[in-house]
């Protein structure tokens, strides 16, 4: 009798042993307000943010919400930053160049002028010293943030304008929203450049307080209505061949979270990576078309020759901040020997562009 009520005691035990940590971790749930920069409605810009929020939910059973907010809604976007820093707000989706005042290499993480597509720059991200180097920059600034990309958007345009631009001296004068580092390209020939956010940007061409904007792709564009002030659109996006936009979270948080629920994140973004990607190169070409058929647009392509002026006008740049900036410096050179690398591939792997397309 007593070595039967030994072995039920040994079984209760058991059960309760297997049972606690499934009570503590549904008793882990998470909650991360999240402030966006753009809002939630946009396409390519906003709604992945919701499929992305969508799919945490979904695959933690309910146990790590992250709860959006628009634009405006509990920061002002310019603060969103120093507000996840500070842990006033658990995570935030931002657009990294908006930072560079803060953080000079930050736009190297976003986007930059000349540089690489796609693949290129998620090969650089996770295969290279791309993720390692941006969490660097952040933590030398003194945030206190873990960083993700969570966005990859196609090539943009390179601006709407309101007349052709023939030669770099109609660009003397120019007042233009433009973002990131290719709005220091832009001020070397001449231009005035602001990097206005998203919902300032059509009052202002509107207003004539601007008059040129560069923002995303044509199929974010046009629900943005530009082309119903300014007609000129101008390709390729020689300043952002692949846009990347960041989610970052108070490392605070993120070190209190389970590593389930890391691991969760992890994958969520890069997932969310891939979905961005399918969505926004599958998406340009019908918005092209009807902007020239129904929406009196002119499809610009830049000629060599000023493509040639940017490219030169960026080196300038280039230099001027690696001089300026040690770590802006660091990022750089690790990210052109990166390229060099993969260029040995992709010159022998790729064919030729068609330029006749």
């Amino acid at each position: 009798m007593k070595n039967r009520k030994f072995f039920w005691v040994v079984i209760l035990l058991v059960m309760l042993a297997f049972a606690l940590p499934t009570q503590g971790a549904q008793a882990k749930k998470v909650l991360l307000k999240t402030q966006a920069m753009f809002p939630l409605s946009m396409p390519l810009l906003g709604k992945p943010l919701v499929w992305f929020s969508d799919m945490m939910k979904k695959a933690s059973g309910g146990q790590l919400i992250f709860k959006l907010y628009d634009p405006g809604k509990l920061v002002p976007v310019t603060e969103i930053l120093e507000a996840v820093s500070k842990g006033h707000i658990q995570a935030g989706y931002d657009a990294p160049a908006f930072w560079m005042g803060k953080v000079p290499a930050a736009p190297i993480f976003g986007s930059v002028p000349f540089g690489p597509e796609g693949p290129e720059y998620m090969a650089w991200m996770f295969k290279g010293n791309g993720l390692k180097l941006w969490q660097e920059a952040y933590d030398k600034a003194g945030y206190n943030v873990k960083v993700f990309p969570i966005i990859l958007c196609p090539p943009e345009t390179s601006g709407w304008y309101a007349k052709e631009i023939k030669s770099p001296a109609d660009f003397k004068g120019i007042k233009m929203r433009f973002y990131g580092l290719g709005g220091s390209v832009i001020e070397k020939l001449g231009a005035s450049a602001t990097m206005l956010p998203p919902a300032e940007i059509f009052p202002a061409l509107e207003k004539g307080a601007i008059d040129a904007a560069e923002f995303s792709s044509p199929y974010v564009d046009v629900s943005q209505g530009f082309y119903k002030v300014v007609k000129y659109n101008y390709f390729p996006g020689w300043h952002q061949q692949t846009s990347i936009h960041e989610l970052i979270i108070n490392k605070d948080v993120w070190n209190k979270l389970t590593p389930a629920q890391q691991a969760q994140i992890e994958l969520g973004v890069r997932a969310s990576l891939l979905q961005t990607q399918a969505i926004g190169e599958g998406s340009q070409g019908a918005v092209i078309k009807e902007n020239a058929e129904k929406r009196g647009v002119k499809n610009m392509y830049w000629s060599p020759e000023m493509l040639e002026v940017f490219n030169q006008a960026w080196a300038q740049v280039v230099k001027e901040q690696c001089a300026k900036d040690p770590m802006f410096n660091k990022t750089w050179n690790d990210l052109q020997g990166f390229r060099a690398e993969y260029k040995i591939y992709s010159d022998l792997g790729f064919l030729p562009r068609n330029k006749d397309k």
